[in-house]
């Protein structure tokens, strides 16, 4: 698509995202995103709000040494405190001494804030705004200024909030950012505001938009259509309550759809990279149904979906995945067709013919595997497995003798004790030995790898990563049948595999195994 124009992209993943629940970034952490996000091509990284907190303050200090190559740091504060004069107050003091190049200040454009908040005349707001801009504008390149609670003012009193936007500008904003502040305007009132006030400002305007009723993206790229040249957002939607607009989404939307130049092509390419990158640093799970990034995001699972797109892959698909990093997935469940399997097969290395017995028996397996409670979409290895016994492919690296599994509980304050004994034949040595561990399932793990790692010495690199239970039959209670998901890896990978069965040991059992020959086969082939 050919590029229209250009918007910044303003990034405040360090300063409003961590108002999320759960989420907290060191000052190291902050300084690592700051630089991938300079990598990455966003022309603003807002750091913090230095005259809040210690940490904000030393991350401004430390990024003065930073190289960027491309984005801008800036501060974030306040309009200045009305007991103050704008050169004595304390928090714009605090933008000046961090040395941004870049300072963002929010103002009250909602008259009912100014009443119930600030408890000023409107007049005396108005004078806030302007007197904090200009002091502002003597210490940075640029000043922006954050019309907080703008369209909810604008609906209530319009010549007032407009008032505000004058005068920021008269006193030298850069930019007025139109902030949907509670994050409960609709796309279709913010193109209408809008259009109403373009005409009566003179420099540029941007958007701040929350998520609190889903529509943060639509606003933000609506905004963007009617005439925003700057998008405030964060990286994965991070932000307080329900969170920002999510650049994540903004970002592609608007480079690929409607060619308006955001961040570069190769970095576009690295999107889904990124965004895991930074769920990592907050230790966070990566949302699997997010749009773009998220693994399901390009994940198909009927049959007529999967065929279709393997003729063309737009068929049920809105942009080529690789676009934005991310990769198109084949699932597999009780709605598999002859595609899906096929796909797979392929994707795995395996022959598998059309009309092949051997495909008709994995159809008839497959779905009444899942009848029984499998689940192979988050255990892929499980059904790479069963394909290679199906054809022929698969090899026994061991055999179960038998095993026990002891759980012992010495006094009422005391964890339970676990320890499990197991004996497998390998070829013709049989190995019987025990281990324990934190809980039972982790006990047979542990006991089934110490046998297993003389003769498979590289199970000593792999590792049980997550386990997960969930019971299948409802109002059973502890005879309910339950599927048992777990998830390993070693250095280069991870995989996933499933058992189920009325006990709970058994089904952990399966899915270990199934564990452990996956690691054992992708060694040997």
């Amino acid at each position: 698509m050919t590029v229209q124009r250009t918007v910044e992209i303003y990034d405040t993943t360090l300063r409003d995202g961590t108002q999320a629940e759960d989420i907290s970034f060191s000052v190291e952490d902050k300084l690592r995103i700051a630089e991938r996000l300079d990598e990455f091509g966003v022309m603003y990284v807002e750091g913090g709000w230095p005259g809040s907190n210690p940490k904000d303050a030393e991350f401004f200090k430390k990024a003065r040494k930073l190289n960027f190559s491309h984005a801008k740091i800036a501060a974030f504060g306040s309009t200045h405190n009305p007991k103050f004069k704008a050169a004595d107050d304390p928090n714009l003091k605090a933008l000046v001494d961090s040395k941004a190049p870049v300072f963002t200040i929010f103002g009250k454009t909602w008259d009912f804030h100014v009443a119930e908040a600030l408890k000023i005349s409107l007049d005396a707001n108005l004078e806030i705004i302007a007197n904090s801009v200009a002091f502002l504008k003597k210490h940075a390149e640029k000043v922006f200024f954050d019309a907080e609670h703008f369209f909810n003012g604008y609906k209530d009193n319009p010549e007032f909030a407009l008032k505000c936007l004058l005068a920021a500008q008269q006193a030298g904003a850069d930019c007025l950012v139109l902030c949907d502040t509670n994050g409960g305007t609709l796309p279709s009132e913010v193109v209408r505001i809008i259009g109403q006030v373009k005409p009566k400002i003179s420099i540029p305007f941007g958007i701040h938009a929350h998520n609190d009723s889903e529509c943060a993206v639509a606003n933000s790229v609506a905004a963007v259509e009617a005439g925003a040249s700057q998008v405030q957002g964060t990286i994965n939607g991070f932000g307080e309550r329900c969170g920002n607009a999510n650049l994540c989404s903004i970002i592609p939307n608007l480079q690929l759809k409607l060619g308006i130049s955001c961040v570069p092509d190769a970095q576009l390419r690295r999107l889904r990279e990124f965004s895991r990158y930074v769920n990592e640093i907050g230790n966070l799970r990566h949302f699997k149904r997010q749009p773009f990034v998220g693994d399901s995001a390009f994940a198909h699972k009927g049959g007529v979906h999967v065929s279709a797109i393997q003729k063309r892959p737009e068929t049920y698909e809105h942009i080529r995945p690789e676009l934005v990093g991310n990769s198109q997935r084949v699932l597999i469940s009780d709605l598999a067709g002859r595609s899906n399997i096929l796909r797979k097969a392929e994707e795995f290395q395996i022959k598998l013919e059309a009309n092949s017995p051997e495909l008709t028996r994995i159809i008839e397996d497959l779905k009444e595997l899942e009848h029984q409670g499998f689940q192979f979409e988050g255990a892929e290895a499980s059904f790479e497995l069963m394909l290679r016994k199906q054809v022929g492919l698969h090899r026994r690296f061991f055999d179960l003798i038998g095993f026990r599994v002891i759980i012992e509980k010495r006094n009422e304050n005391e964890e339970p004790i676990s320890e499990a004994t197991i004996m497998v034949r390998v070829g013709k040595n049989v190995e019987h030995t025990a281990a324990t561990g934190a809980g039972p399932v982790n006990a047979l793990d542990n006991a089934l790898r110490k046998a297993l790692e003389k003769f498979y010495p590289e199970l000593r690199k792999m590792r049980l990563q997550d386990y997960k239970v969930r019971v299948l039959t409802a109002g059973k209670g502890t005879s309910a049948k339950v599927r048992v998901l777990v998830e390993s890896g070693d250095e280069a990978r991870s995989w996933g595999t499933v058992g189920v069965s009325e006990n709970i040991i058994e089904a952990s059992w399966q899915a270990i195994v199934d564990s452990i020959e996956y690691k054992l086969s992708k060694g040997k082939l």
